[in-house]
């Protein structure tokens, strides 16, 4: 069981508005996947609830969905079975991907702040090179993040969501407290509850500790280029809270 496992039944209160139904989350990487083939083979590695595995699927590419977490995998199956979509799904973390999917794809997608729970460089570089082990020669990974060089700078402590937002006519309302130690290295700490609420009534109050390792920008791109992977385009900057960085192999062959 991993945290998220806890998380799952709640996750919806925690994803934006744009990404929370799998058409918003396929708009939000209509560019990335614009160059695909009808048909592409692809692999939502870090697919959480299935928003975006079963938003590609619906516009016809070939989904295979992956979570470490088996409530998340759960959450991605009843997705795509409630769209009528076609999505291949497995329990797996990063370094155990080669052998729990088949083949290798033409899109790899990791998502959502993910990487950042992988422990410290040396987790990252070796889920970075799972990712990379199983694209095709000329296939791209997409990977995004928070920028936490800001958000370190900010140093948030508690944090309450400014609205009540609702899901699937349910309201709710999420609150974060960050832990953030003064060295980049050290395990850093997030804890997140959600509050559902019925005729204004707290009605079930879902929680989880979440470990985490921050990286820069800089950081990553060098872990890209230690995976094989070569960094084609990026939305970082120094304004930005999130961003997404796109790389390909080195050696297409």
């Amino acid at each position: 069981m991993t945290a998220y496992d806890a998380l799952a039944s709640v996750y919806d209160w925690l994803v934006p508005d744009m990404l929370w139904e799998p058409e918003g989350a396929f708009t939000a990487f209509a560019g990335i996947v614009a160059d695909l083939p009808a048909g592409a083979r692809v692999l939502d590695c870090a697919c959480g609830t299935g928003q975006l595995a079963v938003g590609l699927a619906l516009h016809g590419f070939d989904v295979t969905a992956s979570d470490a977490s088996p409530g998340m995998v759960d959450r991605t199956r009843a997705l795509a079975a409630a769209h009528h979509a076609e999505v291949r799904t497995a329990v797996s973390r990063w370094e155990d991907l080669r052998g729990t999917v088949d083949g290798h794809f033409d899109a790899v997608f990791c998502v959502g702040n993910s990487l950042t729970h992988a422990e410290g460089a040396t987790g990252r570089r070796a889920a970075l090179a799972a990712m990379a082990d199983v694209l095709t020669p000329r296939g791209a990974l997409t990977v995004t993040s928070r920028n936490w060089e800001r958000l370190r700078d900010r140093r948030p402590g508690l944090e309450v969501d400014d609205a009540l937002v609702q899901r699937a006519g349910r309201t709710g309302l999420a609150i974060r407290s960050w832990s953030l130690p003064e060295e980049w290295e050290a395990p850093h700490h997030l804890e997140v509850a959600v509050a559902v609420l019925d005729g204004g009534q707290v009605v079930d109050v879902v929680g989880e500790r979440l470990t985490f390792w921050p990286f820069t920008h800089r950081q990553l791109t060098d872990e890209l280029h230690a995976a094989g992977l070569e960094p084609t385009s990026s939305s970082h900057g120094p304004d930005v809270d999130r961003y997404a960085v796109v790389a390909r192999r080195s050696d297409p062959g």
